[in-house]
């Protein structure tokens, strides 16, 4: 099994599904595989064609299944410098390289290897498997998937969401918001510059401010959080802006996020935020230019995964792997967009997040073996009536 897996990944690997591009090759792929293993499958295609999610169904279609979800794109290989081909699976003392490999073609792979496992052993409870698009750029894949889901006739129960944990039990991790704030401004010669309006020096000021905001949330951090670090982080992704040194630069755009531990502190960063544009900023630059403007474009907010008491995933997870206890991390899921559809949700899947989105990304040949063995503790467990 463990060799049908790494064929299957190597395949995966052979797919540059990098959020920016199509995934629809793969999802072909996914969906004969599945198909294959008599699923019910469901290609659902974005709004304008280029990109899917898969939702496929193996065992009947009632309430009470359990979700196996992954996400099927990448992040860019762009000036990173790679020992061997990011998109061609190569492996050298037990270590699986290939861009995308951890980062979670891998628990993907092993799903799909384990489909005709599945399909002998389910007798009363459904299992579904959840591929979404973008779920780097945003989650958006997931959050379209989540509509389409709400308009079932069925609804699952659990999930287990594959990313990689080291096959720890994750059951909660920090929200993750991300925004691009763009400032119009007015040209002109660099000689004058009370004659135009500077967009990038706005935004430099509006990073000033996040960065105020950054360190006052480390006061704010709930006194009992698991979380590491405890408090609500923000991060500056990008700073872009003009075009050469004497030109007063028209426009800017800052690309930041923030990463809540609770939504309080997601509320005051936006309303301070609007606040300061309001009442400092944009006064300054209206009274150069009257068309001088701030714009926050939402690129996703996707709401974090809340620790429960009751959780059956965790508990299903815990009897399967015989671990005692379950961890928070800072990373971001799409585990928040199913919890909100009703489910226990946990995740947990092989590879290391400190492996994603670096060059020579790697996945370890045994972590990959442990969640096969998982997988395949579950296919019996599969095998008994759904609760309730």
């Amino acid at each position: 099994m463990l060799d049908r897996t790494i064929e299957i990944l190597s395949d995966l690997i052979a797919f540059p599904t990098v959020s920016s591009d199509s995934n629809l090759e793969m999802m072909a792929y996914l969906a004969d595989r599945l198909e294959a293993a008599g699923a019910k499958v469901d290609v659902l295609s974005d709004a304008v064609g280029r990109k899917a999610n898969l939702f496929a169904t193996l065992g009947p279609e009632i309430d009470g299944g359990i979700v196996l979800s992954g996400h099927s794109d990448v992040v860019p290989v762009t000036d990173q410098v790679w020992s061997t081909d990011p998109f061609k699976m190569a492996e050298r003392d037990g270590r699986l390289f290939g861009r995308g490999t951890c980062d979670m073609k891998g628990f993907i792979a092993a799903t799909i290897a384990m489909a005709p496992v599945f399909a002998k052993k389910i007798q009363h409870r459904p299992l579904h498997f959840a591929f979404t698009y973008d779920e780097e750029t945003g989650c958006i894949g997931a959050g379209h998937l989540a509509k389409e889901l709400k308009q079932r006739a069925f609804r699952p129960s659990a999930a287990i969401i594959g990313e990689p944990t080291g096959m720890r039990i994750i059951e909660g991790h920090k929200g993750c918001y991300e925004y691009t704030t763009r400032f119009q401004g007015l040209e002109g010669h660099g000689s004058i510059p009370d004659q135009g309006v500077n967009a990038v020096e706005y935004a430099v000021r509006y990073v000033a401010r996040l960065l105020d905001l950054k360190n006052e949330l480390r006061s704010k951090a709930p006194p009992r959080s698991r979380f590491e670090p405890p408090w609500t982080t923000i991060n500056i992704g990008a700073l872009n802006g003009g075009t050469v040194h004497n030109v007063i630069a028209p426009k800017a755009q800052v690309d930041w996020e923030m990463r809540p531990v609770q939504v309080s502190d997601a509320t005051f960063v936006k309303e301070d935020l609007k606040r300061y544009c309001r009442e400092v900023l944009l006064p300054e630059m209206q009274k150069t230019h009257a068309d001088a403007d701030i714009t926050t474009e939402i690129i996703g907010e996707v709401d974090g995964l809340v620790p429960v008491d009751h959780n059956e995933a965790r508990r299903i997870v815990s009897e399967l792997t015989g671990a005692n206890g379950a961890d928070l991390v800072s990373f971001g899921t799409e585990a928040g967009i199913f919890q909100n559809l009703g489910m226990d949700v946990v995740v947990c899947g092989p590879g290391s997040i400190e492996q994603a989105h670096k060059a020579d990304e790697y996945l370890e040949r045994d972590q990959l073996a442990q969640c096969l063995k998982l997988l395949e503790r579950l296919a019996d467990k599969c095998a008994a009536p759904a609760p309730g």
